[in-house]
């Protein structure tokens, strides 16, 4: 099982869209463990976007992320990651496949809905970064052996 970090942004909860992104990982087979309605910190988002610190758009993405409320999310599943991050599609809106959250409502890299972890090790880091570990429930649904191979 992996877990991954999925963060609706700011204009995606502007846009009313957190539903949309949840229904999508559901229908998908992922098994929601955390979720919490926030106002980031700026301290938070510079912890949580440290590996861009010093680039040019470092700055717009602190002040962005810090903006409006986030819905922050731990998903997770076989694969989850790459299940995640493929129901997003690309960063860039105009490279996402048709069907994917960030090709149906997505025009720019800056306003693109959502976050996804990129991996394993940072989907574990990331969600112990936005979340304590009692914030996290482990559960299992009636429906799991329909979903995951064990």
């Amino acid at each position: 099982m992996e877990r991954s970090l999925v963060l609706v942004k700011p204009d995606g909860v502007q846009r009313g869209l957190v539903g949309e992104v949840i229904a999508r990982l559901e229908r998908r087979g992922l098994r929601l463990v955390g979720a919490k309605f926030l106002q980031v910190s700026k301290a938070l988002a510079e912890e949580h976007y440290a590996i861009h610190k010093g680039k040019p758009f470092y700055d717009g993405l602190i002040a962005y992320i810090t903006s409006a409320p986030v819905m922050a999310m731990v998903w997770e599943g076989p694969n989850a990651i790459a299940a995640i991050r493929q129901t997003m599609g690309a960063t860039r809106p105009w490279e996402a496949a048709p069907g994917t959250v960030r090709h149906d409502f997505a025009l720019e890299v800056g306003r693109n809905i959502t976050h996804a972890s990129d991996s394993p090790e940072n989907g574990e880091k990331e969600a112990a970064l936005w979340f304590k570990a009692e914030e996290l429930v482990s559960w299992s649904r009636d429906i799991d052996r329909w979903i995951f191979e064990k």
